[in-house]
């Protein structure tokens, strides 16, 4: 009767030590598992706040990624890490992904593992405007930290017609073929290469279709079509008069005479004209590829990248008698049908541009 009153004493004791054991065992989780809290000195400061950039390259382990994360202040322990990464293995979640992640001290490790399962990497964004040549773009990707300038031209040297079959063969570089836009790439893996692909995706995308369904692309070949729309780009700056500048250089074309534009020369020497600085004499005169002040027809390459408006213009021209234009410098321009009305014109916006020098240059 003793030892039975025992065994029943023990039996009273068993779920009260077993929740005991649970208590601590779940304290000891919402501890490892909760962020790590800041110190007195650091609560209110402004780097409390900071979030952490930590790289996972591909292959890297789970206790690893563990480590890494307890030694950069993310999680209070990578023991805990393992149990999660087990447990997600158990619901049979997607594994960690390579990349890099921007994390927060204040998040848990759920959250966390959250961010990096889903692949939620930091992304980087870049612009690249309408009529933008290679050159530019290359000397912007290295002004923001990107990349070398030389590198991106290089790459953009490399035709990827295995991915892209589309692209013309015997291009020397991509210019013209990437298409103006903003991007979002991981943070993580920016090259050459990470840029170029979207820009060829998008152009494929957007600009490739207007081509394709196109009736007039019988007319004009991909690169010849490509090579007219940067060059309308360039011209035009007011958006009504690009049909406009597009039927003047068909015109021109078809006629046999010499597209005679600027941009082309400009490019050709790797310069860029101002108001202020217009292209002189013996620039014009300079032999060159790409000027079509001395040679017929387009130039071997387009000049820059076309927008989608231009690529419509070129395919779709304003059917019109003017063979010349000249620019205002307020945008606009002045479309003649004959030379003597070109030169008249010419010699009145040169007038024009003098007379506000004067004007502007006057002591108040």
């Amino acid at each position: 009767m003793q030892r039975l009153s025992k065994w029943l004493f023990y039996l009273g004791l068993f779920p009260v030590t077993l929740g005991l054991c649970a208590w601590q065992g779940w304290s000891w989780w919402s501890w490892a598992s909760a962020p790590p809290l800041a110190s007195a000195a650091t609560t209110a400061s402004p780097d409390a706040e900071k979030t952490v950039q930590i790289r996972i390259p591909p292959g890297t382990s789970a206790s690893q990624i563990g480590r890494d994360l307890e030694s950069a202040g993310l999680i209070r322990s990578a023991e805990a890490w393992n149990l999660w990464a087990r447990w997600l293995t158990l619901q049979d979640k997607a594994g960690f992904k390579a990349g890099t992640f921007q994390l927060s001290p204040t998040q848990s490790l759920p959250e966390i593992a959250a961010e990096i399962t889903k692949g939620n990497e930091v992304q980087r964004s870049f612009t690249i405007p309408e009529g933008w040549s290679l050159k530019q773009m290359a000397a912007y990707f290295e002004a923001q930290g990107f990349f070398k300038a030389q590198d991106f031209l290089a790459a953009t040297s490399q035709i990827p017609r295995d991915q892209f079959p589309w692209l013309p063969s015997g291009i020397p570089h991509l210019e013209g073929f990437l298409y103006p836009d903003t991007y979002l790439i991981a943070a993580g893996a920016v090259t050459p290469e990470s840029v170029i692909k979207p820009m060829l995706k998008r152009f494929e995308e957007l600009a490739l279709p207007v081509y394709q369904t196109d009736p007039q692309k019988s007319q004009i070949g991909l690169v010849q079509w490509v090579t007219l729309a940067s060059i309308v780009e360039k011209e035009a700056v007011v958006p009504v008069e690009r049909p406009r500048i597009a039927g003047v250089f068909v015109r021109r074309l078809r006629l046999g005479m010499k597209l005679e534009s600027d941009p082309t020369v400009e490019y050709g020497l790797n310069i860029q004209q101002t108001p202020d600085q217009p292209l002189t004499l013996n620039q014009v005169r300079m032999p060159s590829p790409y000027n079509t002040y001395l040679n017929r027809g387009l130039p071997p390459t387009p000049i820059a990248s076309p927008g989608l408006a231009s690529l419509k213009a070129t395919l779709d021209p304003e059917n019109t008698e003017y063979i010349f234009f000249v620019a205002r410098y307020d945008g606009t321009h002045v479309f003649s049908r004959t030379l003597a009305e070109h030169e008249a014109a010419v010699v009145a916006i040169r007038k024009q541009r003098s007379a506000r020098r004067q004007a502007t240059s006057k002591p108040i």
